[in-house]
């Protein structure tokens, strides 16, 4: 059986080589997630370096985080944005699982998260993620997560309406648009921990900065850090 197995799996990589989901090229012999050209030249921000860096000073004003960065900066129409959109409409759920691996290897690596003691990822509403079939932000927190060694909480914070997609609100409407969104229904799990709150895009802030918000109200003596996997420069004053 497991020739007949590696015998398909070998006829499979034949007939459909793997493609980079970042530019669409080939991928190199034992790449992982993205082709070795996309893995060196992605525009990672390693703000996970600085306690004191922009997406950092942005949400002090707005809610009070210990810690926040992202892994790369997002650009509209380029291929790292096609490669979110593979893991958020298109089903590519592992894509979003390798993704906060790597972005957790960074956390791991330079010590400002080592007091992380769970993982939490922003959830979607019961209707959204049924429709979607999961969570991406939940599998990006997994790859972090076990990196970080801790555990994932998928079920304390929870999404109590279905507002619309912040990507389809105009950026005046997405603050009014999160209001009352989230909610907290086991405080306790989350008591007195550091948080690591985790979602995909950082753009405005209103999504998390709501979220955040929230568990800081509800549940006693915990502190929040934010990681988000890509972030937009022109939201953080950083246009070139």
């Amino acid at each position: 059986m497991s020739i007949l197995s590696n015998f398909l799996s070998d006829l499979h990589a034949l007939l459909f080589p793997p493609v980079c989901p970042v530019c669409g090229g080939p991928m190199n012999e034992g790449a992982r997630t993205v082709c070795t050209r996309c893995r060196t030249t992605i525009p990672l921000t390693r703000y996970w370096e600085e306690f004191d860096n922009p997406m950092t000073r942005r949400l002090w004003g707005l809610v009070p985080v210990v810690h926040a960065s992202a892994l790369f900066f997002f650009v509209g129409g380029g291929g790292w944005r096609r490669l979110i959109h593979g893991f958020k409409y298109r089903g590519a759920w592992r894509l979003a699982r390798d993704m906060g691996r790597w972005y957790g290897s960074y956390l791991a690596d330079c010590g400002l998260y080592d007091d992380v003691e769970v993982v939490v990822p922003v959830p979607l509403h019961l209707r959204k993620r049924l429709k979607r079939g999961y969570n991406q932000s939940e599998y990006l927190a997994e790859g972090i997560a076990a990196e970080l060694g801790v555990g994932v909480d998928r079920r304390s914070v929870v999404r109590r309406r279905n507002n619309p997609s912040q990507a389809l609100s105009r950026k005046s409407d997405r603050w009014a648009n999160v209001e009352g969104v989230f909610g907290v229904r086991h405080p306790e799990r989350l008591a007195g921990r550091h948080i690591l709150l985790v979602d995909d895009v950082f753009t405005t802030g209103a999504t998390i900065v709501s979220c955040a918000e929230t568990i800081l109200r509800s549940v006693p003596g915990c502190r929040i850090s934010i990681a988000a996997l890509a972030v937009s420069e022109h939201e953080l004053g950083l246009d070139r």
